[in-house]
């Protein structure tokens, strides 16, 4: 597996919430997301959190997907 750095982003109104990790940070992304939410003092809440977890999780499936497909036969 190559090591690449994910960007997710949430922008609302003049709020701007940008988290960076790699492909081995997955949990501590979504442990993050949920710190995050629980945080009175943001303005980021769990709906945040659950969408962006979300597409965290979508993309480490894109990512798994493509993995896969490198390792099957290519049509002639």
């Amino acid at each position: 597996m190559s090591k690449s750095m994910n960007v997710l982003a949430l922008v609302r109104d003049e709020h701007r919430f940008v988290f960076l990790y790699d492909d081995d940070s997955v949990e501590a992304m979504l442990t993050t997301l949920s710190q995050h939410a629980s945080d009175p003092d943001l303005e980021f809440t769990w709906y945040d959190a659950g969408m962006l977890a979300q597409r965290v999780r979508r993309m480490l499936e894109q990512q798994q997907f493509e993995e896969q497909m490198e390792d099957f036969p290519q049509a002639f």
